[in-house]
């Protein structure tokens, strides 16, 4: 009996134990919000400060060409772009050339402007959380937007080049960058829904 009665204190004393832990897991939910909004902060302001680097405004070509929302902003149809690809790392002048005649570099540059304004709108919650709500919500376009090209860009999925495994859902390097962005859209809508309920508490003159 007196056994028995241990053995019950022990397991409350586990399970309180455990409660504690998953309590202490919890009350990290506004840490573990202002690491998300801090990682796209930095994740947009250097991916759209790269935009101005070239190696990375060609890398972007694929994409871009074969996307019906946005080719219209190169000069040249796809797949022309295939013969002027470069390597990160390489310089082929020739290619620099076509890209220049492809209008590849302004849109790029226009591009890390707009990708660095939203960081910059989402950086602001803590003092304007109604216009970081806004950068959030810009975010999450640009996620779709980044998402379509799935749909649209064929160098997403691996070539049939002999292997069996080619095509959906098979995705290749480029492919592999862009499904990250579910996770951006998934970031995007939490940090929009943080700071416009931010904004109506301190409308309302909650703190």
């Amino acid at each position: 009996m007196t056994y028995r009665i241990e053995e019950t204190i022990a397991g409350a004393a586990e399970v309180h134990g455990i409660r504690k832990i998953y309590a202490r897991a919890a009350s990290l939910d506004r840490i573990g919000l202002g690491l998300l909004r801090f990682g796209l902060v930095v994740v947009l302001v250097w991916i759209g400060g790269l935009k101005f680097a070239r190696y990375e405004a060609e890398g972007i070509v694929p994409l871009v060409a074969n996307s019906p929302l946005m080719s219209f902003f190169y000069h040249h149809p796809p797949p022309a772009y295939r013969s002027y690809m470069n390597r990160e790392g390489e310089l082929i002048p020739s290619h620099r050339q076509w890209h220049e005649t492809n209008g590849t570099y302004p849109f790029a540059y226009g591009l890390g402007v707009l990708i660095v304004s939203i960081g910059i709108l989402i950086a602001l919650h803590p003092v304007l959380p109604q216009v970081a709500a806004a950068g959030s919500f810009l975010l999450i376009l640009m996620a779709l937007t980044t998402l379509s090209f799935l749909i649209t860009t064929p160098e997403a999925w691996v070539p049939a080049l002999g292997d069996s495994a080619h095509g959906f859902p098979f995705l290749s390097g480029a492919g592999r960058l862009v499904i990250k962005d579910v996770i951006m859209l998934g970031a995007a809508v939490t940090t929009m829904a943080d700071s416009a309920k931010t904004y109506l508490r301190r409308s309302a003159g909650v703190k």
